[in-house]
């Protein structure tokens, strides 16, 4: 049988969670055993968000198959086990590029080219495509219902369900049900208005996921359902909660992915989710708390890191502690105080943590903040996790200030340096588009045996996602491993330097490539959950050593 479809829309405002939604929905079908995928489509014109600003869009995600995509697919692949590829994640940009090529090809056989059918066809041939080999496919349209740039998805999906048919798709709508302060009054009409927008393109929402920050009453709901033409169980409230991992549980308790059943004629047996239950019981009910420094150039937005944020709290939860993040912006690490004393300098910032990590990031801002964040946590024994720039910079650190080359630094920075340490992928030599240019997706990596990397890992032989566009120059190995750092982990052909690590110190790694793509809560990354296990051990060293000396005075 063919698959059936879910469509999840938003209307009012944008970031209520429709991915997380689509996740979760996606999450319980799973969970009863249904075989499901999920997509989105963005509306704007960028044919991916590879070239876009963090600020301006939040992470880049990336697959496999070397797919940068948006961040919603990072909550797909955390709360299902859909494998994702380039296919699940399409923009208008991209669209519009596919249609031009084929016009220029002359497909179009003459035709006049328009949004309807030619634009409508192409996302429905898209959805068709990522639901061949599922029972269930999950496609979230990005924007609000209104916009001028979603009204082409917005009409493909409503052709799906005149195709279809009812019993082969369901329309589920996210709208926001404000908190009036000055009123003090719970207010509806947003909700009903985004409702009225939907039906005057044709499509009538069957369940209604209402995103509030408090519990809305019964009669509330009631009102709701009366003025949106749906069940009243079918008004779903989706209330903010402390842990994400609490959102697919409060949908299941109010029946969501039984309604979507009903209506798409689906016979399942009952969820079983008992591992949820005991993620969110853990996330409640942490045995202590560990705190981790994040020092990176796009702290001011979050969402910038937002799966790295959620593998370190996939780490910390695999421990049954609490995860206390606190985002420092590089820039702000740059000064030292007079004759190095350490009052108002990156010195007084970086006390007291259990543990520094430095993310990916690209361009020259804030590396020396970074640098001296590595070096604080080499030299006082912090556990010290580096990402792709992390990698990078941690290198650079150890060469000049380990190694006596004063100058080194990556040809990214520094294009004039005489000891680059970091420099361009060869194979990028002369390329100068920046969409897609990089190293990206999984690719393979051989571990030293006893490594922490191999410990942390079981085995020798992994598989990890990359987007890069520098390397290690291996020009410098001689150099930087006769000085005591070790590099663990390379490519099977040995071309490039994919881990580097400083034995010796209670937790000290580097990796060229993005663990956190590939963190789930259920099944926490093991170079997470290792780090944050290290912050957590050297904190309760500190903690010993501190309350020895107190005895001994």
């Amino acid at each position: 049988m063919s698959a059936k479809y879910i469509f999840v829309t938003g209307g009012v405002v944008s970031s209520l969670g429709k991915g997380l939604a689509a996740a979760s929905i996606g999450c319980l079908l799973e969970a009863r055993g249904i075989k499901v995928n999920l997509m989105k489509f963005d509306p704007y014109l960028n044919v991916d968000p590879g070239t876009m600003s963090p600020f301006q869009h939040g992470e880049v995600f990336v697959t496999d198959d070397g797919a940068e995509t948006d961040l919603d697919l990072g909550h797909y692949e955390r709360f299902t086990h859909a494998k994702l590829t380039r296919d699940n994640n399409l923009t208008t940009g991209r669209i519009y590029e596919q249609i031009i090529t084929k016009e220029r090809r002359g497909d179009y056989l003459g035709k006049t080219v328009q949004v309807i059918p030619h634009v409508t066809n192409e996302i429905k041939n898209a959805m068709r495509k990522v639901a061949a080999d599922c029972d269930v496919a999950l496609v979230e349209i990005g924007g609000t219902v209104g916009d001028i740039e979603s009204l082409p998805f917005l009409e493909a999906i409503r052709q799906m369900r005149q195709e279809l048919g009812r019993d082969n798709t369901c329309f589920v709508h996210m709208t926001l049900v404000p908190w009036i302060a000055a009123a003090q009054e719970l207010k509806t009409k947003p909700t009903q208005h985004s409702v009225k927008e939907m039906l005057s393109i044709g499509i009538q929402p069957d369940i209604l996921l209402c995103r509030a920050d408090r519990a809305v009453p019964r009669e509330m709901r009631s009102k709701i359902a009366a003025f949106c033409n749906v069940e009243e169980k079918a008004v779903i409230i989706a209330r903010d909660v402390p842990s994400i991992y609490e959102v697919p549980l409060n949908l299941a308790e109010q029946g969501v992915d039984a309604l979507a059943l009903k209506y798409l004629r689906i016979d399942t047996h009952d969820a079983n989710l008992s591992k949820w239950q005991d993620i969110v019981h853990r996330a409640y009910n942490p045995q202590d708390d560990v705190s981790i420094a994040i020092v990176g150039k796009y702290v001011e937005y979050e969402d910038s890191y937002k799966s790295l944020k959620e593998a370190l709290v996939h780490g910390a939860l695999s421990h049954n502690l609490k995860l206390k993040v606190t985002w420092i912006e590089a820039e702000g690490l740059e000064t030292r105080g007079e004759d190095g004393r350490r009052n108002n300098d990156f010195y007084t910032q970086l006390e007291g943590f259990d543990g520094i990590l430095v993310p990916g990031g690209f361009g020259k801002r804030g590396i020396e903040g970074m640098l001296n964040a590595i070096r604080y946590a080499r030299e006082h024994k912090v556990p010290y996790f580096g990402i792709c720039l992390g990698m990078q910079t941690a290198c650079i650190e150890y060469a000049r200030n380990v190694c006596g080359l004063k100058d080194a630094n990556s040809g990214e920075f520094d294009p004039a340096t005489p000891h680059r340490i970091i420099y361009k992928l060869r194979e990028l030599t002369g390329v100068e588009e920046m969409g897609g240019t990089m190293r990206l997706g999984a690719w393979a990596c051989v571990l030293e045996p006893g490594s922490l990397a191999a410990k942390a890992y079981g085995t020798t032989e992994i598989s990890e996602r990359h987007r890069h566009r520098y390397e290690f120059n291996r020009e410098y190995e001689a150099i930087l491993t006769g000085a005591g750092l070790r590099l663990t982990g390379t490519t099977p052909d040995a071309t490039y330097v994919e881990i580097v690590e400083i034995p010796g110190h209670p937790f000290f790694l580097g990796c060229q490539f993005h663990p956190e793509f590939k963190s789930k809560p259920l099944e926490p990354h093991p170079l997470f959950r290792d780090f944050v296990g290290a912050a957590y051990k050297n904190r309760r060293t500190v903690e010993a050593t501190e309350s020895a000396d107190m005895l001994v005075e």
